[in-house]
C-alpha cells in the first residue's frame, strides 16, 4: 500500500508543480476542421520555413490526401526541385551547413507543437524584435538569444522590445511593439501565423481528428458494455447475496 501511494504521488507530481516563469503565451485558437487554413499553412511553411526546417515524418502525398489538395496543385505549389509526391518533406540543406551557418542544429518541426504547444509556436512567430547585438539582427522574447533569422520579417515588419525591471532591478524584455509595418497588416500577419501553427499542429498528429472521432465510439461502446456487465453481475451473484 505504501509503495502504491508513493507511485501515485510521483505520477501526479508534475501536474502539481507551478508553471514555468516566462512571457505569457497568446492563444492560437486554431481549428483543425478548417481545411482552407491548413492548406494555406502548408503553402506558407513550404515557401518560408522549409528552406531550413524539415518535416521528416510527413510525406507530401499524405498531406495532400488529408488536406484535400489535388495532385496538380501539389506539384505546382508544394513540390520543388526533384521532389516527388511520395517523398518525405525534407530539404536539401546539409546538417553540417546548418550548424556552420546558424551555429546550432536546425530542428525538424514535425513534432514542434507537441513538444512546445500550438500557443507557444504562435507566440514565438510574433515575438521577434530588433537586436543589433545578435548575428541576424533579431532576438525573440519567448526564445532569448535565438539562433535563427526572422524568416517572416518582411511580412510582419520591425518590432522593438519593451522593457521592465526584474526583481533585481535589471531591465528585461517583457514584450514587443511594432514600429514599422511590413507587407502585411498586423491582422493579416496574425492570420498567417495562425495558419502556419494550425498546419504544424496537424503535421504533429495527422490522425488527431480521426482519433477523436473513433474515441467517441469507443467510449460509447464501453458505456454500453458496462450496462451489460452490470446486469450480468447482478444475475450471476443474485443467489450469493
Amino acid at each position: 500500500m505504501r509503495k502504491l501511494i508513493i507511485a501515485s504521488l510521483l505520477l501526479f507530481a508534475p501536474a502539481m508543480l507551478p508553471a514555468a516563469e516566462g512571457p505569457p503565451l497568446q492563444k492560437a485558437h486554431i481549428d483543425l476542421h478548417d481545411q482552407a487554413s491548413l492548406q494555406r499553412g502548408a503553402k506558407y511553411f513550404v515557401n518560408y520555413c522549409m528552406g531550413c526546417h524539415s518535416l521528416q515524418y510527413m510525406r507530401y502525398n499524405r498531406l495532400a490526401a488529408d488536406l484535400g489538395i489535388d495532385e496538380i496543385s501539389l506539384r505546382e505549389n508544394l513540390l520543388f526541385g526533384d521532389a516527388k509526391p511520395g517523398d518525405l518533406m525534407e530539404n536539401a540543406m546539409r546538417p553540417e551547413d546548418k550548424l556552420k551557418w546558424f551555429g546550432v542544429v536546425v530542428p525538424d518541426l514535425t513534432l514542434v507543437t507537441r513538444w512546445r504547444s500550438p500557443d507557444w509556436v504562435y507566440t514565438y512567430l510574433k515575438s521577434f524584435y530588433l537586436d543589433p547585438t545578435r548575428p541576424f539582427g533579431v532576438n525573440n522574447v519567448l526564445f532569448p538569444l535565438v539562433g535563427m533569422p526572422h524568416a517572416l520579417g518582411d511580412l510582419q515588419g520591425q518590432q522593438e522590445p519593451e522593457f521592465v525591471k526584474d526583481a533585481a532591478g535589471k531591465p528585461m524584455v517583457e514584450g514587443v511593439k511594432l514600429i514599422k509595418q511590413g507587407l502585411l497588416s498586423p491582422k493579416e500577419y496574425d492570420a498567417m501565423v495562425r495558419d502556419i501553427t494550425a498546419f504544424l499542429t496537424y503535421a504533429g498528429e495527422p490522425i488527431q481528428l480521426e482519433r477523436q472521432r473513433l474515441g467517441f465510439y469507443v467510449l460509447l461502446f464501453l458505456a454500453f458494455l458496462f450496462v451489460i456487465a452490470y446486469y450480468m453481475k447482478k444475475e450471476f451473484w443474485k443467489d450469493v447475496h
